[in-house]
């Protein structure tokens, strides 16, 4: 059934699960064509566990189930991608990704350790999507003397925010360094973020209608 990827002596291929609105990585396991026929059956994750040597769903003792968007693999046919949409974190620490170590950081190397405070420190592609998360975090939560608060209780003021922000950038663009553009264009994507969560809509969705525009 799945003849274009090359399973290993014990039958499994390596997995690499990604978010498939932030392309964040998740986790790393192993499938098997079972797990594969499982996973496309239902719709959600299904692994082969090497120390167990059996099938399980991803999810099935948390709860935090992984529904799988898309598969792909990898030009050689020996490894696979899922793209997902995670019910909760990824790992059975409780981080999001299991990933969330820097080799040579502070962290402890012991397994399943805590991460350290600052890291691993934000990449660029990370930037928007914690972004999207903090703006949660902060309506939920509500901190005292919070801008984003005060912006969330205010949503008429949120759209002067943006039309001011985008006219700064427009400036900036016209008469001073790139450097500044840059930073106007961050204050820009900051409101335009707070706009779209107090409308509910969430940045996944701008990049789709993005996506349909290809070509």
């Amino acid at each position: 059934m799945f003849a274009e990827i090359e399973f290993d002596q014990r039958g499994l291929a390596p997995c690499v699960v990604q978010d498939f609105n932030t392309g964040e990585v998740l986790t790393l396991a192993y499938v098997s064509p079972q797990s594969l026929e499982m996973t496309l059956e239902t719709g959600e994750l299904h692994f082969h566990s090497r120390s167990r040597d059996k099938l399980w769903k991803k999810g099935e003792t948390s709860g935090h189930f992984m529904h799988v968007k898309q598969l792909r693999y990898d030009c050689d046919g020996d490894a696979v991608v899922a793209l997902v949409d995670p019910a909760g974190p990824a790992c059975h620490t409780g981080q999001r990704s299991c990933f969330y170590r820097e080799v040579l950081g502070s962290a402890s190397t012991r397994k399943d350790a805590p991460p350290a405070p600052g890291e691993p420190f934000p990449v660029v592609f990370e930037a928007l999507s914690s972004l999207e998360r903090t703006l949660r975090t902060r309506a939920v939560e509500r901190p005292s003397g919070s801008y984003t608060v005060t912006l969330l209780d205010d949503p008429p003021h949120i759209g002067e925010k943006v039309e001011e922000e985008a006219e700064e950038v427009a400036r900036a663009a016209r008469e001073e360094s790139d450097e500044r553009v840059a930073e106007e264009a961050a204050d820009l994507l900051y409101h335009l973020s707070v706009l779209l969560f107090s409308r509910g809509v969430t940045q996944a969705e701008v990049m789709e209608v993005l996506n349909a525009r290809r070509g």
